[in-house]
This record gives structure tokens, C-alpha cells and sequence, in this order.
């Protein structure tokens, strides 16, 4: 099984290009921070490449830009090529088969603010009407 879940910060705004058949490609960079802090006291991130595809990649490059939050699920993929030197280069890059954004549409001022949701206004006690559960249950 090859499967990755991440959420994390985009590190640069996402670039997105074309094949030479047409399909939309979108790649970017998440800063994911780790779960406990190093010896200073500091929470230290990893960065990860992330590669969409298509649609989705097209819908990453207009509502998503550095700074946003999202989730990224998809798999590991490893590939290489030779370098201008000579050199054999591996690189490895999660594959995005879902990215959901995790912050609304940014303010004014750039910055990008939480997604909540209403919470339903609570009925006063006083309000709520008995309910006779003698009649009304089946059994």
C-alpha cells in the first residue's frame, strides 16, 4: 500500500504548467511541522513536493497561493534523471489524488484566516416542548 496524508503550509506560491498533449499539472511545496519539539525547545518542519494533476491541479493554482493550508492525500513517488553534470539525481514527490483547502479566501491585508463553522443558536431551556414518548414509541 502506498498511501500519504499531509497537512501542512504552502512554501511558495504553486506553479502551473502544461504537457505537450495538454493536461494541467500544478506542483508545490508544504512545510509539514512535526509533532514534538527538538532539544531547543522549537518545532522543526519537513517540506514536502506535492504534484496535482489535471483539474485539481488547475483549481491548486488559482485558490491556493504560500502561506495557505491544506491536506494532501495521495502517494510516494520516486523517479531520477541525469543532471547537466552527469550526475544521477533521485528525487521523491507525493502525487495528489485529493487536496482540500483548509483556510478561506484571503483578507485584504494577504493573510489567510480559518475556515469555522456557525454553530447553531441554542434553545433556552423555557423554549423546549415535552415531549410524550408514550404514544409515539413503536415498541
Amino acid at each position: 500500500m502506498n498511501k500519504v496524508i499531509l497537512i501542512g503550509n504552502l512554501t511558495k506560491d504553486p506553479e502551473l504548467a502544461t504537457t505537450n498533449s495538454g493536461v494541467a499539472v500544478c506542483r508545490f511545496s508544504i512545510a509539514v511541522q512535526r509533532r514534538f519539539q527538538n532539544a531547543d525547545g522549537e518545532r522543526e518542519a519537513d517540506f514536502f513536493n506535492i504534484v496535482v494533476w489535471r483539474a485539481a491541479g488547475e483549481n491548486c493554482a488559482k485558490f491556493l497561493k504560500k502561506g495557505s493550508k491544506c491536506a494532501v492525500v495521495g502517494r510516494l513517488q520516486n523517479s531520477s534523471y541525469e543532471a547537466s553534470d552527469g550526475t544521477k539525481r533521485y528525487t521523491t514527490e507525493v502525487v495528489a489524488d485529493e487536496v482540500e483547502f483548509l483556510g478561506s479566501r484571503s483578507s485584504d491585508n494577504g493573510e489567510s484566516t480559518p475556515v469555522s463553522t456557525p454553530k447553531p443558536a441554542k434553545k433556552e431551556t423555557s423554549e423546549l416542548e415535552p415531549i410524550d414518548d408514550d404514544d409515539s414509541l413503536p415498541f
